[in-house]
């Protein structure tokens, strides 16, 4: 199995070396610390798996994108600090497979790798848990599960969407939009009911695959 380790930090690279060379079956065929050296890396060596850290310094997300789309058979595993449930959305709906953190235990960094390899996707319990609390359930994440069909959404529909993907809480809405939790919790059910979604997690999706929000927004978001 090869791997690509995409991390500008000299030691986070020096310790996922030392993590990979307990495992007989797994390669490290190249190390980029910045979007372009990923690029030139892939250019020059077959490789399946690419762990990155895409909020280290000379990287972002968009780079993920771009390679997948001129080799869509690369597997990306994200390790990087704590970040928000949205910034993990925003990830996996941009092409990442799996994600740790880079204090998970080191078995589930070698679970991520091989678990990705095999077309699982994998998240570490930490990840689980910020997801959880976000109340979105990881089976969930399909982007590819709306339809083409048009969906008739009002001017105040579509804003309380967008203050929903950003983790707004009904009570805050309401807050913003000068409307009762009353209100805010109708409009929910109706716009859920529009979509053809059960949860939060769905209106998210949405609104990213909608450009209702943009993903870049949330990337450096603080956690919560």
């Amino acid at each position: 199995m090869t791997i690509v380790l995409a991390d500008s930090n000299d030691l986070v690279r020096a310790g996922l070396r030392s993590i990979i060379a307990t495992q007989t079956d797994l390669s490290i065929v190249g190390e980029a610390t910045s979007n372009e050296e990923l690029i030139e890396q892939l250019k020059s060596f077959q490789t399946e798996i690419v762990l990155i850290d895409f909020t280290s310094i000379g990287f972002n997300i968009d780079v993920i994108s771009k390679i997948q789309k001129l080799n869509p058979a690369i597997k990306f595993i994200a390790i990087t600090p704590e970040q928000n449930a949205q910034t993990l959305v925003d990830a996996l709906r941009l092409g990442v497979m799996s994600y740790v953190k880079k204090d998970c235990e080191l078995s589930e960094i070698v679970n991520a790798v091989t678990e990705t390899n095999h077309g699982n996707k994998f998240f570490c319990g930490q990840i689980l848990e910020t997801i959880q609390k976000a109340e979105i359930d990881v089976n969930d994440l399909d982007f590819d599960s709306f339809s083409c069909e048009a969906v008739i959404l009002s001017q105040r529909e579509n804003e309380i969407i967008k203050l929903v993907a950003e983790g707004n809480t009904n009570g805050k809405i309401a807050e913003l939009l000068f409307l009762s939790n009353h209100t805010v919790n109708t409009h929910r059910k109706n716009i859920m009911s529009k979509l053809g979604v059960k949860n939060t997690a769905g209106i998210v999706m949405y609104a990213v695959k909608m450009n209702i929000v943009s993903p870049n927004k949330f990337l450096f978001a603080p956690s919560n």
